[in-house]
């Protein structure tokens, strides 16, 4: 299992900056490179059908016993198997790990979350969920990957790769999970819940005016209390809407350096510098939670798994190597920034150079 970790690690150093420029292009050449091999999986849901993408390597054949397949758990929110979001995220990071693992002969699946996309018909309603209820999914889809990639000798390695939420998820499965043999935590954060949410709050000065109150909000949740969110500022009323505040509760219950201590599988913690949500401080956390684990910091990398490249740097290399016919990139996904109380989106920057001209 210590190989597939580095092989991940390794991976995720490269494809950041890498894939950033080319999955901003419309080009889809291959370059006479056989593609990854992607087909539809599925795995029994609570009431229904949870529905994937298993990637495999291009050449088809049997994968040898000791090969393992990762897992990719999704993030918070409306978020799809390929790690996209209809609130203003497109930047498909899940889409493009998966690739970049098969093309160096790594397996993975990756997942619509129940009651959401190819999931939807999981479950009557995809906020009536908790933790524990995505981690009876996780199960659900190890055996899945079991049943569709046997091992000649014992089970097939399933490692979860979570990311965001989905690491939360994954560390708290891990008990449940039968014969667990690695994990890989992306973006994942270090403390309860409620002290992420907290620092978020603080870190936007706008949110000054309404920190006590979601202090306050914060604070039932944790007890297990619920609050009436018409009568918060409306700043917060999305955040801790009714319909989310039962996940909200149970989600803030866990403490993930608990969980990561009583994990006794090699575990690999990865963490962007350049990431806005979770902070280096939560990825030492975890590493330094049991003996387990390793630690890689990728610099320049943000919370969605991509290099910090801005337009204007994007804009000289294409002319220093005399590349004229791309399409203007598209901007970084740090800078679309999504009004969730008006569902407006607007791009904050950088300015492109007519921009600047005007």
């Amino acid at each position: 299992m210590r190989a597939a970790h580095v092989i991940v690690a390794q991976l995720l150093i490269g494809f950041t900056a890498a894939t950033y420029v080319s999955a901003q292009t419309s080009h889809n050449s291959d370059g006479g490179k056989q593609l990854p091999i992607q087909e539809d999986l599925s795995a029994q849901g609570p009431s229904g059908t949870l529905a994937g993408t298993l990637t495999l390597p291009a050449h088809g054949g049997p994968l040898p016993t000791e090969t393992p397949v990762l897992l990719i758990v999704p993030g918070s929110g409306p978020t799809d198997r390929d790690g996209n979001s209809p609130l203003g995220v497109a930047a498909a990071p899940y889409r493009l790990l998966a690739q970049a693992l098969a093309e160096r002969g790594y397996p993975s699946v990756r997942i619509d979350k129940r009651g959401m996309f190819g999931s939807a018909g999981a479950t009557s309603d995809p906020n009536d969920v908790t933790i524990a209820a995505y981690g009876d999914d996780l199960l659900s889809w190890t055996n899945a990957i079991r049943e569709r990639l046997p091992a000649k000798d014992g089970a097939r390695c399933v490692v979860p790769v979570g990311h965001s939420e989905g690491g939360l998820v994954a560390l708290a499965a891990m008990a449940r999970l039968p014969d667990p043999c690695g994990l890989v935590l992306l973006a994942s954060i270090g403390r309860p819940f409620d002290e992420v949410i907290r620092e978020q709050l603080r870190a936007n000065p706008a949110n000054a005016a309404c920190l006590e109150e979601a202090d306050a909000a914060l604070a039932s949740l944790k007890r297990g209390e619920r609050v009436d969110a018409s009568a918060l500022n409306p700043t917060l009323q999305p955040l801790f809407a009714p319909q989310i505040q039962g996940f909200l509760i149970d989600a803030i219950s866990y403490d993930p350096v608990e969980l990561v201590a009583a994990v006794d599988v090699p575990m690999l913690v990865i963490q962007g510098t350049c990431d806005m949500q979770v902070s280096n401080a939560d990825a030492r956390l975890l590493a330094d939670a049991t003996p387990n684990a390793e630690l890689e910091l990728l610099p320049d990398v943000n919370h969605v798994l991509k290099s910090k490249i801005t337009w204007e740097r994007e804009l000289v290399r294409r002319e220093a190597v005399g590349i004229s016919d791309l399409p203007p990139p598209l901007p970084h996904p740090d800078h679309v920034l999504v009004d969730v109380r008006n569902g407006t989106i607007r791009i904050a920057g950088p300015a492109t150079k007519a921009e600047k001209a005007e």
